[in-house]
């Protein structure tokens, strides 16, 4: 199935009551024009690189590796060599909850990563031993392996894994309504005529509770401001 955009994607979860988290704003993408979406491979990051090896290494292809590292802004915790590693590994993007490095160099991967921007410093810290900690929060936002992620330039979103299809099914049916919405608009007919909205102002005239979002759903319109 296509990635919808996660505009699509949020109007969707609106439509389905489906609790559909957005990551915080705050992180954007290295690469812009660089759509994902796969299911979450969550790490918290202790200051080495193997716990990133080790959940690369369990990943299944087609997976989002999702960083936390505390949203800290005095160090870089993924450079050009990890992200590299994921994408010969099968993975499609990283999604951090911290800053990168190496700009130039992810850039040329074409990997997608969105993260908190760059930072020319790696860790300094003397990480513990032990295993990876399979668990990451963004900025509160919990990702599990029970979660998808679906990004682009807009942001990125957080899904239940079980809710995708449907989620998915119904976005492309929207952006594909506003697609048709456009081309029309580009042939001259405006949006206010396509929607009838002079009878949604008589409608809302005789009845004051009547909302756009009511009349447009009454005629099957997409757009949902």
């Amino acid at each position: 199935m296509p990635v919808p955009p996660t505009a699509a994607v949020a109007d969707a979860a609106v439509r389905l009551g489906a609790p559909v988290a957005v990551a915080p704003p705050s992180l954007i993408p290295v690469l812009p024009g660089a759509p994902f979406a796969g299911p979450a491979v969550p790490v918290t990051h202790v200051g080495s690189v193997d716990v990133f090896l080790e959940a690369i290494d369990d990943a299944p292809p087609g997976a989002v590796l999702v960083v936390d590292n505390g949203g800290r802004q005095d160090e870089a915790c993924v450079g050009d060599l990890v992200v590299l590693e994921a994408a010969s590994a099968g993975l499609v993007a990283l999604v951090v909850w911290g800053r990168h490095r190496d700009t130039a160099e992810l850039r040329r991967i074409g990997l997608p990563v969105h993260s908190l921007g760059a930072h020319p410093y790696g860790p300094r810290r003397v990480p513990p031993a032990g295993p990876a900690m399979r668990a990451a929060f963004l900025d509160g936002v919990a990702v599990t392996d029970q979660h998808m992620l679906v990004g682009d330039d807009d942001g990125v979103l957080v899904l239940p894994a079980t809710a995708q299809e449907r989620l998915f099914a119904l976005a492309l049916d929207i952006q594909q309504t506003e697609a048709r919405q456009a081309r029309r608009m580009a042939d001259g007919e405006s949006l206010r005529d396509q929607l009838d909205y002079g009878l949604y102002r008589r409608k809302q005239a005789a009845d004051p509770s009547m909302t756009l979002r009511r009349h447009l759903a009454e005629r099957g319109g997409a757009i949902e401001t």
